[in-house]
């Protein structure tokens, strides 16, 4: 028989189809995998621990499986939360202290629900940046998860779901589920070497999560592969199936931007990024290669009126920001919060008047191409300077979510994949997006271009 520790470092696909093979049991993998978690309690990576609803969970999906008659595609499989999601008999921190204090809730989230009935295993819940608000992962309170690829240089996992992406890379889970409000799932997807998808906003209804911002605030799933992100998905939903086909390279075309997204890019995240077109290209895609003005107008606004996050963020948390509990938030986190309290109802109006003109601009120059991207144009960097020096913080947070909150902004999906390494072996992403509501095609289209780009880095 495979080593167990081999199979707990599969896909979620993989490991349930070692399952349905008798290869393995979900009550001997969810043990490899609670393991692996006590061992790296040091690493910050998650925090809560849900053991013994794990153990009952994989308990209850090992019967099923030896009568044959698994609940889903994923029955048996563990899965992780980042903490802005109920999970019953736990407290939901939001990264924060504060939050964490009040009492354990008393029912699931209905994504946590929706993975119970498929059957998967719910082992804990996963460090963040506090109230989602940063794309660096670095937190206070409950320390900042280790980034797996370098275990000698303590570097940024990419933030907001910090651990989940943390989690995935290191093999303490196949996947994990986090949220994207400016690039929170893509960006530690890319730091941290996995596939993250950004779901069209409304696609998965996020009421009831920890919120920061209602305009953006999107749940998305960061796998090892995007069959389990289509896998996740359908999950997440509550469907049963997806529509989710292959599609022909041969019949896609991408728009590669020429200006903004390569900006202060490092250089491997350029040379991955063009290997990746190439072998696109090599394929059969055609590529568009286009300036798009949209993106120009977006930074313009942003400059002038600052953003809708900020806004929001501060409207959400106005009661907290305005009182002395502000002394327990993180600091880089408060800053950008205040940010919204500094705006005016007519920057307000005007970024939201902005959205509605740019949206069918942009959405006029893709067409029926994708667009693609570096998902971040730097590698996770290392985070001892950033720790001592806020303005060098915030000025890489910004350069770190600079092309994914395009996306929010413009209200697409997109699907974040790894296509290669730089030269301290640091993954890169590229992203692939579609316009709101095209997540089936772009899913299909994604399957077959981490076929390519996979290959590509070998």
């Amino acid at each position: 028989m495979t080593d167990i520790e081999d199979i707990a470092n599969r896909t979620a696909a993989g490991i349930a189809l070692a399952y349905r093979s008798g290869e393995a049991g979900p009550v001997e993998l969810t043990e490899c995998l609670l393991d692996r978690i006590a061992k790296a309690k040091g690493d910050n990576v998650f925090i809560t621990v849900t053991a013994a609803r794990a153990r009952l969970e994989a308990k209850k999906a090992q019967g099923r499986y030896e009568v044959g008659a698994p609940l889903s595609p994923l029955d048996g499989v563990p899965i992780a939360w980042k903490d802005i999601f109920d999970v019953a008999g736990t407290p939901t921190t939001a990264g924060s202290r504060l939050l964490g204090g009040g009492p354990a809730k008393t029912a699931d989230h209905a994504c946590v629900a929706n993975a119970a009935a498929a059957g998967m295993v719910s082992v804990g819940k996963l460090n963040m940046s506090e109230l989602a608000y940063s794309g660096l992962g670095l937190n206070p309170h409950f320390g900042m998860p280790i980034n797996p690829n370098d275990r000698k240089t303590a570097r940024s996992p990419g933030g907001s779901s910090s651990g989940c992406g943390a989690a995935v890379a290191g093999g303490l889970v196949p996947c994990a589920i986090g949220s994207d409000t400016g690039g929170s799932v893509r960006i530690p997807a890319a730091f941290n070497g996995v596939v993250g998808y950004k779901t069209s906003t409304g696609r998965i209804d996020a009421n009831g999560l920890v919120p920061l911002a209602r305009t953006f605030d999107t749940i998305g799933p960061l796998a090892r592969s995007v069959e389990d992100c289509i896998l996740l998905d359908t999950m997440l939903r509550g469907a049963v199936t997806t529509p989710v086909r292959h599609r022909d390279l041969g019949s896609l075309t991408l728009l590669a931007p020429k200006n903004v997204v390569f900006n202060d890019a490092d250089a491997a995240v350029l040379d991955n990024f063009e290997r990746s077109l190439e072998a696109l290209a090599h394929a059969g895609v055609s590529v568009r290669r286009e300036r798009v003005e949209t993106f120009d107008e977006i930074l313009e606004m942003t400059a002038r009126y600052g953003t809708l996050t900020a806004a929001e963020a501060y409207n959400e948390y106005r009661d907290i920001m305005e009182s002395d509990k502000a002394d327990t938030i993180d600091r880089r986190v408060i800053k950008r919060i205040m940010d919204g309290k500094r705006m005016s109802a007519d920057d307000v109006l005007s970024i939201q008047r902005g959205r509605t003109r740019l949206i069918p601009k942009f959405l006029g120059q893709l067409g029926a191409a994708l667009l693609v991207m570096p998902t971040t144009p730097i590698t996770a960097p290392d985070v001892a300077p950033l720790e001592v020096d806020d303005e060098l913080f915030h000025k890489i947070n910004l350069r770190t979510l600079r092309n994914t909150m395009l996306g929010n902004i413009l209200d697409l999906c997109g699907v974040a994949m790894p296509n290669g390494r730089d030269g301290k072996n640091m993954p890169t992403s590229v992203l692939i997006s579609a316009g709101h509501g095209d997540d089936d095609r772009l899913l299909g289209y994604a399957l077959e271009i981490e076929r390519i780009v996979r290959a590509a880095t070998h």
